[in-house]
């Protein structure tokens, strides 16, 4: 059986290229189809803005590229003029290549966690169809382990590594846990809303949005079910709020020295996390300078964003370690499962053998008692099952030693051939 995967990703093809090719997913089960009349045995398509690709695999005589060409031509006319794009991989290279997708090792953001999501959920919907059980299950459930594997043992995913969930974070090593946690967002920039709506989600449950225009307020505050607070009076709320988010294009400081001053002592030195995330900027800049105010502006959370990157790039050298030390595993595995079915017919071989030649000297010995017989039979069958075990183990033994040597090919084939073997 052959392994062959093919696709287009954001590394390969711009966006315009890769929506021709998009799948929907309510199209996914008639493309499984197509795929499996065009020749594959099981196919597993996984279609995403980053990527579409269709791994499959083919009977040993199979041809990869008609397989390919034939699906493509069945997509429509929009798959026309992607072949430039297009990679391939088989067996070896098709296996290193999904466990790096799993592991997230070939995202566009190094180490994000959707895309192993979205490979369960390829895999889930070529199970329900009917298009997987075999080889490439067998890839894929392995997929799914390398990926837990690499971020339990590397720290790719624990870093951020957009502005946003830097704030996150950041946040985060100021208060601990952010369950029950309160935010305010000032202003409507919509990097002060994906921050906020991290926050919200990372346990910080009560929101309060302020805003010059009230409509804007009352919209931004649906989105976390929160509370609309008046832009004239949002300094009277301050000291009941944790976290700011100051995103107005206010061409002046909304929030200045002497008015955090009068906050913090009203918080009774409570620390406050502020995150200024407008240009020109929203807070005065010493307020840094307060006891238990923490400020942080656009460019320290990109140098916390540009140090994760880095880390994560550390990181990665050690995913791609271990994924090609499970490559090898995988491998070695599926050799040896390769051969199995040649062990299990020389093992019948010599059975049949064995039993034939038990009954032939059964025969040659007619005037024996049914007690007699019962004796002699049992120690002709144990001595011939001795015989034959000795003599088995030498190819068998070879069998399993040169499964998981890739050289190892012309051994098992010339034992096949010594012993008339066709598995």
């Amino acid at each position: 059986m052959k392994l062959l995967l093919a696709g287009i990703s954001h590394k390969t093809a711009p966006v315009d290229v890769r929506e021709k090719v998009a799948i929907p997913e309510g199209a996914i089960p008639e493309a499984l189809r197509r795929l499996q009349q065009c020749g594959a045995t099981e196919a597993v398509v996984l279609s995403t803005c980053n990527r579409v690709e269709i791994a499959v695999t083919i009977p040993d005589h199979g041809d990869p590229s008609a397989l390919l060409r034939e699906f493509l031509a069945s997509q429509s006319s929009s798959a026309n003029g992607i072949e430039s794009h297009l990679y391939r991989h088989e067996h070896r290279d098709a296996i290193h290549h999904l466990f790096r997708v799993a592991a997230s090792l070939d995202s566009m953001v190094v180490g994000e966690p959707q895309i192993l999501g979205q490979l369960k959920a390829a895999y889930a919907l070529a199970k329900a169809e009917g298009s997987v059980g075999g080889l490439l299950e067998n890839v894929l459930t392995r997929a799914f382990s390398v990926a837990k594997r690499v971020r339990s043992e590397t720290g790719i995913g624990q870093m951020a590594v957009s502005v946003s969930y830097a704030a996150v974070e950041l946040a985060r090593k100021i208060f601990g846990s952010l369950r029950g946690h309160s935010v305010m967002i000032i202003g409507s920039g919509k990097m002060g809303e994906l921050a906020a709506k991290h926050l919200h989600r990372s346990g910080a449950d009560r929101i309060f949005v302020t805003n010059r225009t009230r409509a804007r307020a009352e919209e931004m505050a649906k989105i976390f079910s929160g509370r609309v607070v008046e832009y004239t009076s949002f300094l009277q709320t301050l000291p009941d709020i944790d976290i700011v988010i100051a995103s107005s294009g206010a061409p002046h400081y909304i929030l200045t020295r002497d008015d955090m001053q009068r906050v913090i002592a009203a918080r009774r030195n409570k620390p406050m996390f502020l995150i200024d995330i407008a240009v020109p900027r929203n807070i005065e800049p010493s307020v840094n300078e307060i006891e238990g105010a923490f400020l942080y502006d656009v460019d320290d959370l990109e140098g916390v964003v540009s140090s994760n990157i880095r880390e994560r790039e550390h990181q990665a050298r050690e995913a791609e370690a271990i994924v090609s030390e499970e490559v090898e595993r995988m491998l070695a595995r599926l050799r040896i499962e390769e051969i199995t079915p040649t062990i299990v017919g020389l093992q019948e071989q010599f059975e049949e053998i064995r039993a034939a030649e038990v009954m032939r000297a059964l025969r040659r010995l007619p005037s024996l008692t049914p007690e007699q017989r019962e004796q002699v039979e049992a120690q002709i069958q144990a001595l011939s099952r001795s015989i034959v075990n000795k003599i088995a183990h030498g190819p068998i033994s070879e069998l399993r030693n040169h499964a998981g040597n890739p050289d190892g090919t012309h051994v098992i084939d010339a034992i096949r051939k010594v012993f008339h073997l066709h598995r």
